[in-house]
C-alpha cells in the first residue's frame, strides 16, 4: 500500500465560506471559551475569531484532496500529525473567505507516508487572512518513488523533522493548567466547528480503523491548549496572536483531563515566542512542541 509523489502539486478550491458572528461564538463555546471578546456581540470592535478558527473552513479543501488523491483503504489510515497556522489577521463576522489547497510534499517516514497540505484563504478583496501547513501521516503506508526534499518552510515547521524539536530546551515548565475533557466534547466540537471525521463521534467506525474508542480531534486538542495559553497571558484572547505551530503525538481519550504546560516566553524576528505543549491523562504528549507567535 503506498502513496504516490506524483501527488504533489494537486489543489483543490476555491471554496467560498461567508463567516458569520454564529459560527464564531460556536467554534469558542465548544472549547468552553464563552468570553465576551468571543461572543459579546455588542463588543465595540464586534467578537473575535479564536485564533485556531481557521481549521474550520480548512476542513472541506482537506476532504477534497484526500478524495481527488487517495483510496478509501488509506484516507481511513490518516492522522493529523503536524500544523502551522499563519494568521495575517483573524477572520471576522460578514467576511467572505475564499480558500485553496494543494498537497505540497510527499514524504517517507518511519510511521508512514507523510502528506503534507498548504491552505491559502483571502478575503472578498484577496488579501490574506490565514495561511496553514497541515500535515498528515498515513500509518503503515509507503511512499514511491522517494521525493525530493521538503522545501525550506515545511521542513523548518514540520515538528517532526530535527528542526522542530526541542521543547523548553530541557527546561522544566514555568506554569501547567488542568483542562476538563468531558465526554461529548468530541460531538458538540464536530458540529460547532462543522467538522465530521467519524473516529471522533462513531465508536463503531472509531474501533474499525483500530483506535481504543472514539478520540478527540486533534485540531480541538490543539484549540484547549492555546486557550489556555490565552487565559495566562495579559490581553487575554485579544492576544495579537500571528503564528502557532506543533507536533501532534497522541491520543486523548474521552472523558479525560487535559494538562496544558507552558513556558517563559522568548523574542524572535517575529515577535514573542510562547512555547507550550498538551499531556493526555497518562501523561504522555497529545501535543508537542507548541509554539505561539505574539505579534511584536
Amino acid at each position: 500500500m503506498n502513496i504516490s509523489t506524483g501527488i504533489v502539486g494537486t489543489t483543490v478550491g476555491p471554496r467560498v465560506h461567508a463567516i458569520d458572528a454564529r459560527w464564531l461564538m460556536a467554534y469558542a463555546a465548544a472549547l468552553g471559551d464563552a468570553v465576551p471578546d468571543f461572543v459579546d456581540t455588542a463588543r465595540p470592535d464586534g467578537i473575535l475569531a479564536h485564533p485556531l478558527f481557521p481549521v474550520c473552513y480548512e476542513w472541506p479543501l482537506a476532504l477534497d484532496l484526500r478524495a481527488k488523491t487517495l483510496s478509501d483503504d488509506i484516507a481511513i489510515r490518516g492522522v493529523h500529525a503536524t500544523h502551522d497556522l499563519t494568521i495575517h489577521r483573524r477572520p471576522r463576522p460578514g467576511d467572505r473567505l475564499s480558500t485553496t489547497a494543494a498537497i505540497t510534499a510527499v514524504e517517507a517516514r518511519s510511521p508512514g507516508a507523510y502528506v503534507a497540505l498548504r491552505f491559502e484563504t483571502v478575503d472578498a478583496a484577496g488579501r490574506p487572512v490565514t495561511t496553514t501547513d497541515y500535515g498528515s501521516l498515513y500509518l503503515g503506508v509507503g511512499c514511491e518513488p522517494q521525493p525530493d526534499p521538503l522545501p525550506s518552510r515545511e521542513r523548518e515547521s514540520d515538528p517532526l523533522s530535527p528542526l522542530g524539536r526541542g521543547q523548553g530546551e530541557g527546561q522544566p515548565p514555568a506554569w501547567s493548567a488542568d483542562v476538563a475533557v468531558p465526554a461529548n466534547l468530541a460531538h458538540v466540537y464536530t458540529e460547532c466547528a462543522r467538522i465530521w471525521n467519524p473516529i471522533h463521534t462513531d465508536r463503531a467506525v472509531a474501533l474499525a480503523a483500530g483506535l481504543p474508542d472514539i478520540i478527540l480531534h486533534g485540531t480541538a486538542t490543539l484549540a484547549l491548549a492555546v486557550s489556555a495559553v490565552l487565559r495566562r497571558e495579559r490581553g487575554g484572547p485579544a492576544l495579537p496572536v500571528a503564528r502557532i505551530t506543533c507536533r501532534f503525538a497522541g491520543m486523548v481519550r474521552l472523558p479525560s483531563t487535559l494538562r496544558v504546560e507552558g513556558w517563559a516566553e522568548a523574542a524572535s524576528p517575529e515577535g514573542r515566542v510562547i512555547r507550550f505543549q498538551a499531556l493526555a491523562a497518562d501523561g504522555r504528549p497529545a501535543v508537542r512542541d507548541g509554539r505561539m507567535t505574539v505579534a511584536s
